[in-house]
């Protein structure tokens, strides 16, 4: 294998492609529903209940497919794993703006997250393979930013739609979007590859020479089962806590404090907009300091986020420093973790153990949204569900506090 490398390792180019990956298979085929749902449910006169189970069917298609993903990658690669994925996501979405029953858009949307949790597993463990770990947070940092993108996207083009194409305006925001995943599926198709060997490369980022073979070689890592257990706790309170702000957010601001969707789409455009930075800080900040320390911080300013915006009564002051608390720590979590994984594990199981945690994070996406769109039909609102949220986040900064120190 060559030590040579190009002007700009491949790996960045690894890194753009796969935010793209994640633009598409979670920011598009995801997050872009908390602005899609209240004119879906207002044209299908549906309620608080069933919205919840659109996004509860969605996380159950997610939670499959990382159970699988992991060994389908070591089989036909990362590459042809994710270009399959989002081109199931694409699809799935376009097909959703032309249907009109219920049951058929729960089909749907479950492929969706099939997709979507196919495709987000290899991207990320992709991602965290082409960098050493001196790296391997910044990198995945920016990968994870595709999110943001397509909020930012989602803010500003779904109202837009919906003011155009009236009550049913609504299927025009899935058949663009789900458009625009088809493009990113070809895009990624060209571009990814499944490791740095396949080019002759060595993984991206500074290395300990192995002293009797005079080239770098990352050692190999077997995780623990108690570590293993430890991030699969913190994902899961993670996947827990997020799915209930991002697809309700839109929504309590339209129905318990009286925002237009202009103007509710504004501040989800904000969330996209601030986010932007999120995996990039934090990533970095883990990098440089910890893991840990990384994730502590996060855990504890997204508490702050959700009390916030469940606290009722507070002037709207506090609404708008809780979508900036959400804004500037939105994506870092998965980008932590990923790296983390990395050191932890190793790239040679990154992708078995992150679809290990994934899945367990996917047990939360899928009874959060449910729970708390049960609870907020019972009591009126969302702002209890985004109470819980904040104590839950709460539990994860503490129990983030009682990791290993990894550094790099």
């Amino acid at each position: 294998m060559t030590t040579s490398s190009p002007r700009l390792h491949y790996g960045w180019h690894i890194v753009w492609s796969s935010t793209l990956g994640i633009f598409a298979c979670l920011g598009l085929g995801r997050f872009a529903l908390g602005m899609l749902l209240p004119a879906m449910g207002a044209s299908l006169g549906l309620d608080y209940s069933q919205m919840g189970l659109i996004s509860t069917i969605n996380f159950t298609g997610y939670l499959l497919a990382v159970l699988v993903c992991g060994t389908v990658a070591a089989r036909i690669g990362h590459r042809a794993t994710i270009a399959l994925a989002l081109l199931i996501v694409g699809l799935s979405m376009m097909l959703i703006g032309i249907s009109h029953a219920y049951l058929m858009i729960l089909v749907l949307y479950f492929f969706t997250g099939l997709g979507s949790g196919g495709a987000n597993v290899p991207i990320m463990a992709l991602s965290s393979s082409w960098f050493t770990s001196s790296r391997r947070g910044r990198a995945t940092g920016f990968v994870v930013i595709g999110s943001g993108f397509a909020i930012l996207l989602a803010g500003k083009l779904v109202p837009w739609l919906n003011s155009r194409g009236g009550a049913e305006g609504w299927r025009s925001g899935w058949l663009v979007l789900g458009g625009l995943v088809l493009v990113v599926f070809l895009i990624d198709a060209l571009v990814l590859r499944n490791s740095p060997r396949d080019m002759g490369l060595e993984p991206y980022g500074e290395k300990a020479p192995v002293a009797d073979r005079g080239e770098w070689c990352e050692p190999e890592k077997r995780i623990s089962r108690k570590n293993l257990a430890h991030l699969g706790a913190l994902y899961f309170l993670f996947g827990a806590t997020y799915v209930v702000y991002v697809t309700f957010i839109v929504t309590s601001m339209i129905r318990d404090r009286g925002f237009s969707e202009a103007l509710a789409g504004n501040f989800w455009a904000w969330v996209g907009g601030l986010s932007l930075m999120s995996g990039p800080i934090f990533g970095t900040m883990s990098d440089r300091f910890s893991r840990r320390s990384a994730l502590v911080t996060v855990f504890a300013i997204q508490a702050i986020s959700y009390l916030f915006a469940g606290w009722q009564g507070l002037p709207h002051f506090f609404l708008y420093l809780s979508i900036g608390c959400f804004g500037i720590t939105a994506w870092s979590i998965p980008s932590i973790m990923a790296a983390l994984v990395g050191d932890l594990a190793g790239p040679r199981h990154a992708a078995r153990v992150f679809g290990f945690i994934t899945f367990i994070f996917s047990l939360g996406q899928i009874s959060a949204p449910a729970a708390a769109g049960l609870m907020a039909e019972r009591s009126g609102s969302f702002f209890s569900s985004f109470l819980i949220t904040a104590f839950l986040a709460g539990l994860g900064a503490i129990l983030a506090s009682r990791l290993p120190k990894v550094t790099s």
